[in-house]
């Protein structure tokens, strides 16, 4: 006998021939019921059934007793005991259902009471429950879920892989084509690029001229493509060649095989063979004979092509001379056409290249925002405004300085006028002096001699004579170091070069003496605004020379 709470049992009735036992727990037992009965009835199963209606309970049947009797089924998620003689159990797995269902029929008796209370013959069967009801759609559409994805996943393996994306023109890019159709490996590729564009509708007339240099390099492959025809044409005539000397190889020894079976086929030779011999002898002569006829048909047939090739180059060669007499006379017109469209192309281009010009510059002008025109328009009127006050103001310090210059040499001048004046005055006072004084004594002629040569000496040194060997040594070393110095030096530079030789002597006394001597030292203005100063410079010689 099999005890129905073994693992791995699930069947609703038993197979025939196994008898159902009694089953003892701790609380109460469980009794079979007849054999010779039939199997109690059960409902349609749901689908993803996991609980079972159980009723016929004892009355004093309690929650425990219920799980320890269905427990071994299972594991239980919940027992809804009503007030009367029946209760729901839910299983967490749909298999335990079917050991649950087993036990109907059973008749339980708690204890060892024969009281009716304790005893009642229990009914299992299926019941139709939401939570079970929603786990099992769950559970379809996770399934669902999965096979749409491995059978999507197996498409997508079949599918053929998809082109790759054409690029948008842009100039950029039209350049990198342009670059790729020169090259034979990237033509392929290239070219379908181009027809990509040309049939979107990417030619306008700002992108004509682009278009027609892409194709223009498209055209170049042809004789390239042509070059490689007649190559592989050649290749396939040498082939054929090799093709036809190899049948006729073969096609000679096929007769050399079949005179040696003819000259075993003669009578001096036939004779000394047996019946078996003669026979196979004379099925291989049949055999080669048939295999040499085909041979020698296929050899047929590839001279007859050749022949039908040879009379397709006459008639291709007649109908060439032809368009070579056509072509010749039409050459002329396409010259000249050519010519005129390369013309036309030239000055379109330079059309467009002005347009393009015209086009930045408007550009740039509109991307300017208006503020910024304006602040640059206003920068500018300042700027000029200022260079014009500049300009006038450094015109008016030259004019200044011309004014300067002329007025310091009118200064000179007069303070020379006036120094001669002087002098003639005092002579004129020496000889009022000496015609209208009386004749005196010796003794005051000799106080009159000595005023009137300290008066010639005073004039003297109003003319510009020297007073004293010191500033004879002084006018000395002046007149070399300015002679030296051709372009003249200012007072302070030569007062520092005297200082080195006698300390006591100032830039004061250096000026006075070389005003008493104008024609000796000259002062003159150089430079131009802050850079203007004064120089002295040596002229004795030019002195001399006037």
């Amino acid at each position: 006998p099999i005890n129905p709470m073994m693992a791995g049992i699930s069947l609703i009735q038993p197979p025939p021939g196994i008898i159902k036992e009694i089953i003892h727990c701790k609380s109460c037992t469980l009794f079979p019921q007849n054999p010779n009965l039939p199997p109690p009835s059960t409902r349609e199963r749901p689908p993803g059934c996991k609980t079972v209606f159980v009723g016929g309970l004892p009355e004093n049947a309690t929650e425990e007793i219920i799980r320890e009797v269905f427990d071994q089924c299972g594991e239980i998620m919940a027992i809804r005991k009503s007030k009367k003689n029946f209760c729901h159990i839910r299983f967490s797995e749909e298999f335990m259902v079917d050991k649950a269902i087993y036990l109907s029929g059973y008749r339980m008796r708690i204890g060892s009471s024969t009281d009716k209370k304790d005893s009642g013959r229990i009914h299992v069967d299926f019941a139709q429950a939401r939570d079970d009801l929603y786990e099992w759609e769950c559970k379809q559409r996770f399934m669902a879920r999965e096979e749409r994805h491995r059978w999507k996943i197996h498409e997508d393996r079949l599918r053929p892989p998809s082109p790759p994306p054409v690029v948008h023109y842009s100039e950029h890019e039209a350049a990198l084509l342009a670059d790729r159709l020169k090259d034979d490996n990237k033509f392929s590729e290239a070219t379908a690029v181009l027809f990509t564009w040309i049939d979107r509708g990417e030619v306008n007339r700002r992108t004509a001229n682009h278009f027609y240099s892409m194709i223009q390099s498209a055209n170049s492959h042809v004789r390239r493509l042509m070059n490689e025809k007649a190559q592989h044409e050649e290749e396939m005539e040498i082939a054929k060649e090799a093709f036809k000397n190899a049948l006729m190889a073969i096609l000679t020894q096929f007769e050399q095989i079949n005179a040696v079976f003819t000259a075993a086929t003669r009578q001096k030779a036939w004779d000394h063979f047996t019946k078996a011999q003669r026979k196979n002898i004379d099925i291989w002569r049949k055999q080669c004979e048939e295999l040499r006829n085909a041979h020698s048909e296929d050899i047929m047939g590839i001279r007859r092509e050749e022949e039908m090739e040879m009379s397709d180059d006459d008639t291709d060669e007649i109908a060439c001379k032809r368009m070579r007499v056509e072509e010749n006379g039409v050459c002329d017109q396409t010259q000249d056409s050519l010519k005129e469209e390369n013309d036309s192309l030239r000055w379109q281009l330079d059309a467009y290249r002005n347009e393009v010009d015209l086009l930045r510059k408007e550009q740039i002008r509109n991307s300017r925002p208006d503020e910024e025109y304006a602040h640059s328009q206003t920068q500018e009127s300042q700027l000029q405004l200022l260079q014009q006050s500049m300009h006038s103001m450094q015109q008016q310090l030259l004019n200044l300085q011309e004014k300067l210059l002329s007025k310091e040499a009118e200064l000179e001048q007069a303070r020379e006028e006036h120094r001669h004046l002087e002098g003639e005055v005092l002579l004129l006072r020496d000889k009022v002096n000496s015609l209208y004084s009386p004749v005196k004594s010796m003794n005051s002629c000799i106080p009159a001699l000595v005023r009137s040569r300290d008066r010639r000496s005073e004039f003297m040194i109003m003319r510009g004579g020297v007073a004293s060997e010191k500033e004879a040594l002084l006018l000395g070393i002046m007149s070399t170091f300015l002679h030296v110095h051709p372009f003249g030096a200012n007072l302070e530079y030569l007062w520092s070069y005297i200082q080195k030789l006698d300390a006591k002597v100032t830039a004061v006394e250096l000026e006075h003496l070389m005003v008493r001597l104008p024609s000796m030292f000259k002062q003159e203005l150089s430079g131009v605004g802050a850079n203007l100063e004064k120089r002295w410079k040596f002229c004795g010689f030019d002195s001399l020379s006037t």
